[in-house]
């Protein structure tokens, strides 16, 4: 009787019968046999070893995912559909290039099972050992026979897929091979260590105390000297390399900030250690003393003027804040009216183009203090751009994010709803250093209009949106509309 491994290369056999590949025009059947191969090299598992020689089935064949899951199961069929990219049919493929493999890439990022990982190392490193191959005989014009023309996007491909399992997978042979043939063909990609033996530090936070949340990750106190940030699988590592060297960055010109040492794991996903000692965040500190919130506020908005103060050049290469915003717009509420976007879009335009230093993501959960001074722990987000932009967002958080449900802000920061509106109206009147009312609202109306704009775009990040996020789309659209009738610029 044969087993999973043997039936799959039969099926696959009468099904690829008479397919040859792109390139060279060899049989089809020889690269799931070398999918499966480098497999072998990484697990023994029945069940991924036969996804391999399945993995192409649903794109060449008139196989069905169906047929496959009454076959070989249920976890063989999730692996091949993992890779099984959306069709389209009846639009040019040079065209949906993009579209699928983003769409892909969200399936494999998304994915739990270990499987998934190493079915799509080992397909992309079958494939790209093909393209060093053919690369190293006929130079750049390779590209031009295949769907997509633009060698940077087969770069950002490539690259976002071993960002992906590195974390996983960065001990194996194939992501090793995957690396030099990476850098091979677009040199400078990754940095040669990666294609080295490297092992992260193993961490777990079982038993330790949540400090935080946020859009990347939790924070938690480790032990007595250290805590450490987990981010949510959206991350890479070059996303964490990235937070590390902007923190030292900020550092150097004077932005209170802790100093991480170094990338950790923590199961699937990455962790960044920094040493607090004896300090607790200021919602922490809100949480404890409620009275003392005038307190907090003034301490935020000496923090923020201190990071507002902070000139660059352009070669310090800080991204415009704007951008981000601007995304917002085009992520958000151009899926509900153009005509608003665009109105939204010549309205961001106004803000003042400055030199200056913004955080992003500037909240008291994202600020410890030790020994009496502010620390900042979240430098991602560092940006050029003008104060609205964290003034905006400290509206968002305290205020925005609550009013349809007050326990959104109240679970995010650790106190009351009602504390976390006093505590924006503080910071406002600290930051500004005015009781004006005239000042105060003008102010306030603008980081409003910037906070509904992220709110529209939050909601459109879910995967599907729920009819009471629908109502709120509706009341969100009408505040944006009526704010962009009335303001005509947002400086201040």
């Amino acid at each position: 009787m044969m087993n999973l491994l043997e039936e799959s290369i039969v099926y696959a056999t009468v099904m690829y019968q008479g397919k040859v590949r792109k390139f060279k025009g060899v049989p089809f059947i020889l690269h799931p046999m070398e999918v499966a191969q480098i497999l072998a090299t990484m697990t023994d598992d029945q069940e991924i070893l036969a996804a391999g020689i399945l993995h192409d089935i649903l794109e060449e064949t008139s196989g069905t995912l169906q047929d496959i899951e009454k076959r070989f199961g249920k976890r063989v069929a999730m692996i091949v559909a993992s890779e099984t990219e959306n069709d389209y049919p009846g639009e040019d493929r040079s065209a949906t290039w993009k579209k699928r493999k983003e769409e892909s890439l969200k399936v494999l990022k998304n994915s739990n099972d270990i499987g998934v990982q190493m079915l799509w190392l080992a397909d992309k490193l079958a494939n790209i050992r093909s393209l060093a191959r053919i690369y190293s005989e006929r130079g750049e014009e390779l590209w031009k026979v295949l769907h997509q023309k633009d060698p940077e996007e087969h770069r950002w491909y490539y690259r976002s897929i071993a960002e992906i399992v590195e974390l996983q997978l960065n001990k194996t042979g194939a992501f090793k091979e995957l690396i030099k043939h990476i850098n091979f063909i677009w040199p400078g990609t990754f940095d040669s260590e990666k294609a080295r033996y490297k092992k992260y530090r193993e961490v777990s936070i079982d038993g330790c105390k949540l400090l935080g949340r946020g859009a990347k990750g939790e924070v938690y106190r480790y032990d007595d000297e250290l805590i450490i940030k987990v981010y949510n699988h959206n991350n890479t590592y070059r996303d964490v390399e990235n937070e590390i060297a902007l923190a030292r960055k900020a550092f150097i010109m004077g932005i209170p900030t802790a100093i991480s040492f170094g990338i950790v794991s923590v199961g699937k996903l990455y962790g960044s250690m920094y040493e607090l000692v004896d300090s607790d965040t200021i919602s922490e500190c809100m949480q404890r003393n409620s009275g003392q919130i005038d307190f907090y506020a003034k301490l935020m908005a000496e923090l923020a003027k201190t990071i507002h103060g902070i000139e660059v050049s352009e070669d310090e290469g800080f991204p415009d804040a704007s951008d981000r915003l601007k995304g917002y717009v085009k992520r958000g509420i151009a899926y509900e009216n153009d005509a608003l976007a665009e109105k939204c879009l010549r309205l961001l335009d106004t803000i003042p183009k400055t030199k200056t230093l913004v955080h992003g993501d500037f909240h008291t959960g994202n600020v410890f203090l030790q020994n009496g001074e502010p620390l900042l722990i979240d430098m991602d987000r560092l940006s050029v751009g003008h104060p609205i932009v964290d003034i905006s967002g400290i509206y968002y958080f305290y205020v925005v994010l609550g009013e349809d449900d007050p326990s959104v802000v109240e679970d995010f920061m650790g106190f009351s709803y009602q504390n976390a509106m006093r505590f924006c109206e503080c910071f406002l009147k600290q930051y500004l250093n005015t009781e004006d009312m005239g000042k105060l609202k003008e102010v306030t109306e603008k980081a409003e209009f910037l906070s509904y704009i992220r709110l529209i775009h939050k909601i459109h990040k879910s995967p599907k949106i729920s009819t009471e996020d629908q109502k709120i789309l509706g009341r969100c659209i009408d505040k944006v509309a009526l704010l962009s009738d009335k303001l005509d610029t947002l400086a201040f």
